[in-house]
């Protein structure tokens, strides 16, 4: 039965590319969905995921997916409606571009700590990109420079664009060439348009930030991989709706500090090696944070995570 890897995802329907280059629509059958139950996702087929299809003898029938092939990774949340179950954004990623801004609307930390934290979960590489370098300026382009210093000190990579800047092609296409990329982020922070820049003549619908509430619309409902041109047939990028809160999953308390690489690095000097860096005494990580070696806003990021599993906050847009 021939494979192929999902590239757009509606719900209901599932858009697949063959080996062979051939784009097919695909439904899968009820029973396939409780097979895949075990993460509970409230979609049990993502984007990106390699499958198995069976072409069937009528021809007016739809081929299914009947597999799903080992995933390599994945970014996953907690589903915003649903408490108890979780939403696979992508899966099988070389890497994830979070793009954030500072103004129009304000990205919270909360967020992209929530996010990062994820990722690190289950090793995805992230790229955060802040965004509408065009529009900001006194304390948002403060703002937006203290918040690459943090992230660039951490260690992740951080790069600072504009959409709509015909530079921005040339500026991360080494970033993005020959790789899986995962656009996401805040509604409004620039997915789309980005994506608009990138590949001319795709005219995904964009729409301006509310004045009202300084937040983004909604114009991507469902998730979809975009290749590059014929020359860069290897690169594609996700573009997925934006996303208010991220809620984490099933993070067990002892590990919450792992996926913080640096609360990790300095909770080797704790006096307790189980140190959940709350209440214990000797703790260094509570002692970093009152010197400002690590960052109050990761620290509070690091408890609200802590906090998921008694606390339904992360359904906010911290």
């Amino acid at each position: 039965m021939p494979s192929a890897m999902v590239i757009k995802n509606t719900g209901s329907w599932y858009t697949v590319i063959t080996d062979e280059g051939q784009e097919l629509d695909c439904k899968i059958k009820g029973n396939f969905r409780i097979r895949q139950s075990a993460l509970r996702p409230t979609n049990p087929v993502a984007v990106g995921d390699r499958v198995t299809i069976a072409m069937g003898d009528d021809p007016n029938q739809p081929p299914f997916i009947t597999d799903i092939h080992d995933r390599t990774n994945y970014v996953i949340r907690r589903s915003q409606n649903l408490s108890k179950q979780c939403h696979i954004i992508a899966a099988n990623v070389d890497q994830a571009m979070l793009m954030v801004t500072t103004a129009q609307p304000q990205t919270a930390t909360t967020f992209i700590d929530r996010f990062l934290a994820s990722a690190e979960a289950y090793r995805v590489p992230v790229v955060i990109a802040f965004n509408k370098t065009d529009i900001v300026n006194g304390e948002e382009m403060e703002r937006q420079q203290q918040l690459i210093s943090l992230y660039s000190a951490i260690g992740y990579q951080t790069v600072a664009i504009s959409a709509i800047s015909k530079d921005t092609t040339q500026q991360l296409m080494p970033i993005i060439k020959g790789r899986i990329t995962l656009l996401t982020g805040n509604s409004g922070v620039g997915k789309s348009t980005l994506l608009n820049n990138i590949i001319p003549g795709l005219n995904i619908k964009t729409a301006p930030v509310s004045t009202a509430h300084n937040t983004g619309q909604h114009t991507t409902t469902f998730s979809t991989m975009y290749r590059l041109s014929n020359q860069q047939n290897d690169t594609w990028l996700i573009d997925t709706p934006g996303i208010k809160g991220f809620g984490t999953l099933d993070f067990n308390r002892q590990e919450v500090s792992h996926y913080f690489p640096e609360i990790f690095r300095t909770a080797e000097k704790c006096r307790f090696s189980n140190c959940t860096h709350t209440l214990e005494p000797g703790c260094a990580v509570r002692l970093a944070v009152e010197n400002n070696s690590i960052a109050q806003t990761r620290y509070t990021s690091y408890l609200s995570i802590l906090n998921d599993n008694e606390n339904p906050k992360y359904r906010l847009p911290f």
